[in-house]
């Protein structure tokens, strides 16, 4: 695994995009790492540069173990602190985090 030192969030909008470009994968293990690798080749980055130039050099970088380290982290983090907005300490009581992790690995 190459060297990381800051994952910077991708925005709802280009989730979206990297997961409709992936939708016409028939096997959903296929789709889901091919997908996963896209997302990490944009959030990676190592002294200001990107890590990976795509989803397919990602892939042959990480083990799927590596990713979901850097995934969980991206989403525990949310990126640098500079990107993220303010802690305001409210929750949206609509929110269901099992429901949303269930449509993430679907």
């Amino acid at each position: 695994m190459r060297d990381v030192d800051e994952l910077r969030p991708l925005t709802a909008g280009r989730l979206l995009e990297l997961w409709g470009e992936c939708r016409g994968v028939e096997d959903p293990l296929e789709r889901v790492l091919r997908c996963n690798g896209r997302i990490l080749s944009e959030c990676c980055f190592f002294r200001g540069e990107r890590v990976y130039r795509d989803g397919a050099e990602a892939l042959a970088d990480l083990t799927g173990r590596q990713m979901e380290r850097l995934l969980r982290r991206l989403g525990a983090e949310g990126g640098p602190a500079e990107n993220r907005p303010p802690q305001t300490g409210t929750v949206n009581p609509e929110f269901d985090a099992a429901r949303f992790a269930a449509l993430w690995r679907a």
